[in-house]
């Protein structure tokens, strides 16, 4: 459910124990307000003397050492009171990425996949990080300008209500401006931010794809598209401020003119003797000081209004659906087969998969096959409990997987994906993720039983290098050999392969299959594969054709049972014939 908070509510709950160091910083700045304050008086204080021709230097002296130290202690309560805001902000931005990471970890794979990496990236980097400016300053500068405004109107009034109206008459034509500023401010928001996603998810996609760009002569085009983003976004923002300049240029300018308003009705009160010449000038003085800390308040208006709508697209993923997973284990599995009973499944309102009843027995080894997009690595997710079953049910060793926790589902369940992904650290540390306490010893002891360590020491610094963002700096085969080594490390009872030799050549599947075969000793074996010939062995292959099981049984009861088998298996023969025979010719 939902969590109904406000903009404020939710930066509170984000700062945690460091909200304290808001509320510090506002009652410092309300503090700093009063030494802001204090000089108007002071330097009405002057005036008056020097209009009533006091000489006494020595009191002049006095005065200006108290404004020198009224400003000293403004500008240091400013520091102390930025400084603490700082700290609450870091908290906040802190606490925004590290609960937007840990919901992601709980949330539907397929959700995640349907926003976009570049959009979420977008957010919780890009975006998070505008917020700090205004959220580091709004607080200690509006709850210091809001103080200063107020205890200037309240002496202005407390010394004479008529020049406090006129003080104020500038004002409502001022806002007026700044409200007519304001119309239509979330669509044109909207329209800005939705043109910097668009803008954002073109470059990633340019960026990630500048390889295929190139070896197809698409460079034109789709830098064409990327222009076509850039120019829509700047033309979003372009289009919002000539709409605002005018409003904006008429109000910053009206409001602070309360001289236009004060000398002349002080003057005509001056003349009539109601009003008296060093009340005048106090009057005058203060008056000063009562729209630019209003004006102060005013500017934070537009980033605020950013700030929620961030906060909103931020909470749009903390409050987004979870997997119903339960925080303790409601059963426990007996064993590590899988059974999968009348599962359905879709991809929003498109389901994929129409009622899927399969068995995999412990120790056993099993391989899912099919035409493309038949529905194999969407049953493989489903039991690695990326996503919730539609209809039906998963269960391991006789638990529902909605009834494990998923600590749990985790520590059963070793996945390799065909799209394996490295973080941009070392070999070692890439390879330890599948089990954070292992040893360097256990870590190479790994290596070695996957087929990798050889290479791996023939790279510049051997397991200490840096494998680059998603792997660069390696090939898609020794990306997914170490794939192949981190789950090896953890040691899984059900182990899941994804098109596990997609990326290989001839020479490196041997190496691959063997360390697989290592691998999955002893274990629950569920392996999708296009190279049929990887999989003659299995003690079960499942045919799947248009997200229904077609048949199962090993290779020889397929050929003789399945005519899309034996159809599949003659095209695989044939095409591997083939290849040989074009490398025996080379």
């Amino acid at each position: 459910m939902r969590e109904k908070k406000s903009v404020l509510g939710w930066v509170l709950t984000f700062a945690g124990e460091k909200k304290r160091d808001y509320l510090a910083s506002a009652a410092l700045a309300v503090l700093g307000s009063v030494c802001q304050l204090l000089p108007y008086l002071v330097m009405a204080r002057v005036l008056t003397r020097l209009l009533a021709g006091d000489r006494d230097l020595i009191a002049y002296l006095r005065d200006c050492g108290l404004l020198a130290l009224l400003w000293l202690a403004r500008l240091g309560l400013h520091s102390l009171s930025t400084a603490r805001s700082h700290a609450a902000t870091f908290a906040v931005l802190a606490g925004i990425r590290k609960r937007g990471l840990e919901k992601l970890a709980r949330m539907p794979l397929g959700d995640i996949q349907a926003r976009g990496t570049g959009e979420l990236k977008n957010i919780l980097v890009e975006r998070v990080d505008s917020m700090e400016p205004t959220l580091a300053h709004a607080i200690p500068e509006i709850s210091g300008n809001a103080a200063a405004a107020l205890a200037t109107l309240l002496c202005l009034f407390l010394l004479d209500w008529r020049m406090a109206l006129a003080a104020l008459l500038p004002l409502p034509l001022g806002l007026v401006f700044f409200a007519l500023m304001m119309r239509g401010y979330q669509e044109n928001y909207q329209r800005a931010s939705a043109a910097t996603k668009v803008l954002n998810d073109t470059a990633v996609e340019y960026i990630g794809g500048i390889e295929v760009i190139k070896v197809f002569g698409k460079a034109k085009s789709s830098y064409e598209k990327f222009v076509t983003a850039a120019r829509d976004c700047a033309e979003s923002y372009i289009d919002w401020m000539r709409k605002s300049n005018f409003y904006f240029t008429f109000a910053m300018n009206v409001m602070p003119a309360t001289l236009l308003t004060v000398l002349p009705i002080g003057g005509l009160l001056l003349r009539s003797g109601t009003l008296a010449p060093d009340r005048f000038v106090l009057l005058l003085i203060l008056s000063l000081g009562l729209v630019p800390p209003i004006i102060g308040c005013m500017k934070f208006t537009d980033d605020l209004a950013k700030v929620g709508t961030i906060i909103g697209q931020v909470t749009d993923i903390l409050t987004a659906p979870e997997l119903p997973r339960p925080e303790t284990d409601r059963a426990m599995p007996r064993d590590h087969s899988v059974e999968l009973r009348n599962v359905r499944f879709g991809y929003g309102e498109t389901e994929v998969l129409h009622g899927i009843d399969l068995t995999f027995r412990e120790g056993t080894v099993n391989a899912l096959v099919g035409p493309s997009g038949s529905g194999k690595s969407t049953i493989a997710k489903l039991i690695a409990s990326f996503w919730d079953v539609g209809g039906g049910s998963i269960t391991i060793g006789g638990a529902d997987l909605r009834d494990l926790s998923a600590e749990r589902c985790q520590s059963l369940i070793a996945y390799v994906s065909q799209e394996s992904f490295l973080f941009d650290t070392t070999v070692r540390e890439n390879i330890r993720m599948g089990r954070p306490s292992a040893t360097d010893a256990e870590v190479e002891r790994a290596a070695r039983e996957s087929g990798c360590y050889d290479f791996i020491l023939g790279l510049e610094n051997g397991f200490e290098t840096r494998v680059g963002g998603g792997g660069g700096h390696l090939s898609g085969g020794e990306r997914q050999r170490l794939s192949i080594a981190r789950a090896m490390l953890k040691d899984a009872p059900i182990v899941l392969l994804d098109e596990a030799t997609a990326y290989t050549d001839p020479e490196n599947e041997a190496v691959i299959q063997e360390s697989v075969a290592r691998l999955v000793r002893g274990k629950t074996l569920i392996v999708i594969a296009h190279r049929l010939s990887t999989i003659v062995d299995a003690d079960q292959i499942v045919l799947v054709n248009d997200g229904r099981v077609e048949a199962a049984g090993t290779q020889a009861e397929l050929l003789q049972k399945s005519p899309l088998y034996r159809s599949m298996w003659r095209a695989h023969t044939a095409s591997r014939d083939s290849a040989e025979g074009g490398h025996a010719h080379a």
